[in-house]
């Protein structure tokens, strides 16, 4: 019976934590940080990471008084940071990459250039560090284009620039409004991409990888994919259309990168996010993440069949090769309810209500931008918790996932009215 830590504060480690608890060989699940509504289920633990030095010397304390057994990291900012370097480094088994191979995601110009250097299918795309040279470069531009913040910017760090116009007030907010702060110090822009966006994971020992079903985020603020791009308005699971395409998204795209990283001296163990965009036969990545997406594993795992320890154990034990994963065969879908303001400014401590069917209905609600305060719940961040629903068919989900939504509360409260849809109309 293993005990485990999860690294992260949102809806995403929300559901990372349910997945071990309903696992028969994990005897205790932590959280941390955590937030006020996981710690209704799980222990949290908010360690202090001032130290430069060794961030991360109190949460390996932690780990020792509890006698954790291995830490799955959620949260991208923790890989960057180098958590599994440090805690490797003391002994501690980890399912997240290092900080090298964690580049993958923290740096979209270390992503890029690995792909054109192994040959994965990518849009084609320029580096900028220089404000002026970005700006000649509109010139020659073909429009719509992709203007991209380097670093990690929590998912919002793109900008789809209509005409030059457009471009220019992209770059005026990204170099001299430092929007994204040091995350756009270097800007791709790339080209546009068209077609319809898919999600698929692969989880990985560095040697070998088996990867999942595809999923479908929506991005977006607004019904219709309009509006600015956020971390994930909501998501569903599986996306049926594209499940022939799998084999070759192993052969063309996981495998080659894995390959890759491997071969630069910094093999990825782990979940490898890898976000695609799909026109017919043509697929191309979009963007790599180095772990679960968030709103994609809310959706993803609720309907995993094969016990997530277990991936997580032949992740630690290098015995992914071979490695079969089963799901049910159902639907999820998960609908975010985010503060009206979000990705810009949002008010916060507004008392979330839950209506009293909530607990008979079938799923789950996962949360990420809450507080406590008494015996009342609040909202404390942009996207304040995700309803996730199954059904036997893609719209049995989405009734599901929306009658659930209906029954969470909330002043300010904004969401998507149109996630699946995109599912049922092929």
């Amino acid at each position: 019976m293993a005990r485990v830590l999860v690294v992260g504060s949102g809806a995403r480690e929300h559901a990372i934590a349910e997945s071990f608890a309903k696992d028969n060989s994990i005897n205790k699940v932590y959280v941390s940080p955590g937030n006020d509504g996981i710690a209704g289920t799980f222990d949290c633990f908010k360690y202090d990471a001032k130290d430069k030095n060794e961030p991360f010397a109190e949460l390996y304390n932690y780990i020792q008084e509890k006698k954790i057994d291995y830490v799955f990291v959620g949260n991208e900012q923790a890989l960057a940071d180098g958590i599994s370097n440090y805690l490797e480094a003391k002994g501690v088994s980890v399912v997240g990459p290092t900080s090298e191979a964690a580049q993958i995601e923290s740096s979209k110009v270390f992503s890029k250039n690995l792909m054109k250097k192994y040959r994965v299918p990518t849009a084609d795309y320029a580096v900028f560090n220089d404000y002026n040279e970005a700006d000649a470069y509109l010139e020659k531009c073909s429009y719509p284009v992709v203007i991209k913040a380097d670093g990690l910017a929590g998912g919002k760090g793109v900008i789809i620039a209509k005409d030059q116009d457009d471009a220019k007030e992209a770059l005026r907010v990204i170099f001299f409004d430092k929007k994204f702060g040091e995350a756009g110090s270097q800007v791709i822009m790339e080209s546009f991409l068209f077609g319809e966006e898919a999600s698929i994971f692969a989880f990985s020992d560095g040697d070998s990888f088996v990867s999942t079903l595809f999923s479908q985020d929506h991005k977006a603020l607004y019904d219709g994919d309009e509006g600015p791009n956020t971390g994930g308005m909501g998501a569903f699971a599986p996306v049926d259309k594209f499940l022939h395409l799998k084999d070759r998204v192993d052969a063309e795209i996981f495998a080659p990168v894995f390959r890759g990283l491997k071969s630069e001296g910094m093999p990825f163990k782990g979940v490898l996010y890898a976000g695609l965009m799909i026109d017919g036969d043509k697929i191309n990545v979009v963007e790599f993440n180095c772990r679960l997406g968030d709103p994609e594993a809310e959706v993803i795992l609720p309907i995993l069949k094969t016990s997530f320890a277990d991936i997580c154990e032949a992740i630690i034990t290098k015995k992914i090769d071979g490695f079969e994963l089963e799901f049910n065969n159902q639907y999820a879908v998960g609908v975010i309810s985010a503060s009206k303001g979000y990705p810009e400014a949002f008010e916060r401590g507004k008392p979330i209500y839950f209506g009293e069917n909530l607990s008979s209905m079938q799923g789950s609600i996962y949360f990420a931008g809450v507080k406590k305060q008494g015996d009342a719940i609040l909202t404390n961040g942009g996207r304040v918790l995700c309803a996730t629903a199954i059904g036997d068919s893609l719209q049995e989900a989405i009734n599901r996932a929306y009658e659930m939504t209906e029954c969470v509360q909330f002043s300010n409260q904004y969401y998507r009215t149109d996630i699946g849809q995109k599912g049922l109309k092929d």
